[in-house]
């Protein structure tokens, strides 16, 4: 801003002492530091806003970068999805027109597999959740000791150790 040296500092005050007199000095010099101070704050508060105006500028050209580059690899990614899709529907008619062939003359490529169907998985799912449900419902502790369903885990040494057959073992390990 304004270059202030000490000399310049002592000349301006004395022009003041003089110009105002040593009476009113003190409060014309209070309301000069809070003038300069409010102009400081105001021009540090259009720098910063200056500064943030510039970074959402930055921003908004990052995301509109982004954003392109985005919409770039969504047009490959569904242009490679859709050509092999394109293939696959073709090898699939290619292959079907094959097995028809094939069925004719005997042979059934992988009909072992024919018959799971899609009601076999499902049921297969539901018993899988079953059980789960079963192995992870909360039975209450009478009821699993009365049927012998465990009651908490137990380590692999410690299953060892209940389980191991109990006979004399007078003899020694030497």
């Amino acid at each position: 801003m304004i270059d202030l040296g000490l000399t310049k500092l002592a000349v301006i005050g004395v022009v003041a002492l003089v110009v105002i007199g040593p009476e009113k000095l003190p409060k014309v010099a209070r309301m000069a530091g809070t003038l300069y101070g409010r102009a400081q704050r105001y021009l540090n508060d259009v720098k910063s806003e200056v500064t943030r105006e510039i970074e959402m500028e930055e921003l908004r050209n990052l995301q509109k970068e982004v954003q392109e580059a985005a919409q770039n690899v969504k047009s490959e990614v569904e242009n490679s999805i859709s050509q092999n899709m394109a293939d696959l529907e073709n090898n699939w008619s290619d292959s079907s027109s094959s097995s028809d062939t094939a069925a004719s003359s005997g042979y059934s490529g992988y009909s072992a597999y024919s018959h799971v169907t899609t009601d076999d998985l499902a049921r297969k799912a539901r018993e899988f959740r079953r059980k789960k449900l079963v192995r992870n419902s909360a039975i209450p502790n009478w009821y699993k000791q009365r049927h012998g369903g465990k009651m908490h885990v137990t380590s692999g040494a410690a299953r060892v150790a209940r389980f191991r057959p109990r006979g004399p073992t007078n003899s020694s390990f030497y």
